[in-house]
């Protein structure tokens, strides 16, 4: 039985099978055309960036699975991801749409949710610096020390982090059944831009690309059985966010900040707008709340004291609870080496565990 030579892929590969698609939408192929944006290959995976402007769904899904599966004929390519641009940002139609209470402009329409996955939970905070990233990773871990099954899906497009914070760099894997297969660290399920950009390359996007890797994420990975998706959201209350609430039924929104009056402000307006767009706000996180002195074990309210319960209290939500302010939560992160993993003793972790108890008896497993 001969076997079968595995070959080199590299970028001039791929763009010889892409000439073989016919540009749906003029007279060539799609590279001819310039369809093709961009072209990145990985030892067997390989990620396309088109650019396709209508605002046709089933053109775009047409040109999409014919370069995909021109791509997959190459022997060596293990998976395709496609980005694609489009035409107009279909998010910010539907919101104008929604806002102005025209006919069939509902922009929850067609939300669906995921297979397989129970929980879906933003963690949010509108202003950014407040450790939200650190966050959602250290709850999910101990989400996940509870005994349940946990995913992250870093939705930060210009600034992800959880490939660092988990210290995972390496690309998705091929799916049966989806686009792709999360990456997989510790039993943790995860999907971030991080896995996919080359290091120290800047996300240079508009927003309509922005919503399409939110989506792309949510709809064409393979994300297995979960009980809790944590989603780690970018600082704002823009097109990510939006792109959220319409594209999945989401079961809260969690707010991370710190007793800061900048940061409370922001808060707020996050809060608010999860609450606009009818998504359940679960309750505020605040974090960096205290400093205790590990030689004189004195105890400091560098950002000052209660003001996430009085924000909770004030706003009608929960206070889900505080997280000390300690260096080596972040010097851990720094290693990819999350406090709640590597210092189970820790004031931190018994705070992230006490949390996770919350969010728990909020949304069972």
């Amino acid at each position: 039985m001969t076997e079968r030579v595995i070959e080199v892929v590299d970028k001039k590969r791929v763009e010889e099978a892409l000439r073989t698609v016919k540009d749906l939408l003029g007279d060539g192929d799609v590279v001819s055309e310039k369809r093709v944006e961009k072209i990145t290959v990985d030892g067997g995976s390989v990620m396309l960036t088109l650019k396709l402007p209508t605002d046709d769904a089933d053109i775009r899904r047409a040109v999409e699975d014919q370069c995909r599966d021109a791509v997959k004929k190459i022997n060596g390519v293990a998976g395709v991801m496609i980005m694609s641009k489009g035409a107009t940002e279909p998010a910010a139609r539907q919101q104008q749409a929604h806002q102005h209470g025209q006919p069939g402009g509902d922009p929850w329409a067609d939300r669906a949710p995921i297979p397989g996955v129970k929980h879906i939970i933003a963690v949010s905070s509108a202003k950014g610096g407040v450790g939200k990233s650190t966050v959602c990773v250290n709850l999910a871990l101990a989400l996940q020390e509870r005994g349940a099954r946990v995913g992250i899906m870093d939705a930060d497009v210009y600034g992800p982090s959880i490939h660092v914070l988990l210290d995972v760099h390496e690309w998705p894997g091929p799916s049966q059944k989806r686009e792709v297969s999360a990456v997989e660290k510790d039993g943790l399920k995860l999907m971030s831009l991080g896995f996919l950009m080359e290091p120290g390359m800047p996300v240079i996007w508009r927003g309509p690309m922005v919503v399409g890797v939110v989506k792309k994420f949510l709809q064409d990975v393979d994300w297995g059985e979960l009980d809790y998706m944590m989603i780690d959201m970018p600082p704002g209350t823009g097109d990510a966010q939006l792109t959220l609430v319409q594209t999945v039924p989401l079961s809260g929104a969690i707010i991370v900040t710190t007793s800061s009056e900048l940061a409370l402000v922001d808060a707020e307006k996050g809060l608010q707008m999860y609450r606009s767009v009818e998504t359940p706000v679960m309750g505020i996180i605040e974090n960096m709340s205290h400093f205790v002195c590990p030689h004189c074990h004195e105890r400091t309210d560098i950002f000052g004291h209660g003001a996430g319960p009085a924000l909770a209290d004030r706003l009608g939500t929960r206070f889900l609870g505080d997280i000390p302010l300690d260096p080596q939560m972040r010097t851990d992160g720094d290693r990819g080496k999350p406090i709640v993993k590597v210092s189970k003793e820790s004031q931190v972790t018994k705070a992230f565990l006490e949390i996770a108890d919350q969010v728990m008896k909020i949304h069972p497993a």
